[in-house]
């Protein structure tokens, strides 16, 4: 039967094999990481520290080390690295947003921690937010990962 297939043919049917071993399908688990993206979004835009907005911590206002660092990569890895991901369905990608998402979420809690032990009245609504997006979104792509078809 292999003989039937000239070599071009053979080439290309190589390369679309290796094109989709690279890609990942989220099925019904895009619509749940679009709107945890969003989500995440949204907590750039409620406030996080003091009244802060978490948008005017990422371009940097005064904070401190901890929640800033958080929302450097909450806006990298939730936001565009998951996107990412989202538009092109590479496996490397998916891999990467929940590495990534899973680092952010030690770094939130880290930023949360920081916001309860000091002299500050506590974390905003749009860290906590921040924080439960980007949990979420390490497990939905570690799960999408994992599920490579």
């Amino acid at each position: 039967m292999s003989g039937d297939v000239s070599p071009e043919t053979r080439a290309e049917i190589d390369h679309a094999g290796r094109a989709a071993v690279r890609r990942i399908d989220p099925g019904p688990r895009a619509m749940l990481i679009a709107v945890v993206v969003v989500a995440a979004v949204a907590a750039l835009l409620l406030p996080w520290v003091a009244g802060t907005p978490g948008w005017e911590i990422l371009a940097g206002g005064e904070s401190g080390p901890l929640p800033t660092l958080f929302a450097i990569t909450l806006t990298t890895f939730a936001i565009v690295v998951s996107a990412a991901a989202l538009l092109t369905r590479l496996w490397v990608l998916a891999w990467l947003a929940a590495f990534g998402c899973g680092v952010s979420s030690v770094n939130g809690m880290w930023a949360i921690w920081s916001q309860q032990t000091g002299t500050g009245n506590g974390p905003g609504f749009g860290l906590v937010l921040g924080v439960v997006a980007v949990v979420v979104l390490t497990f939905v792509w570690a799960g999408t990962a994992l599920r490579r078809d």
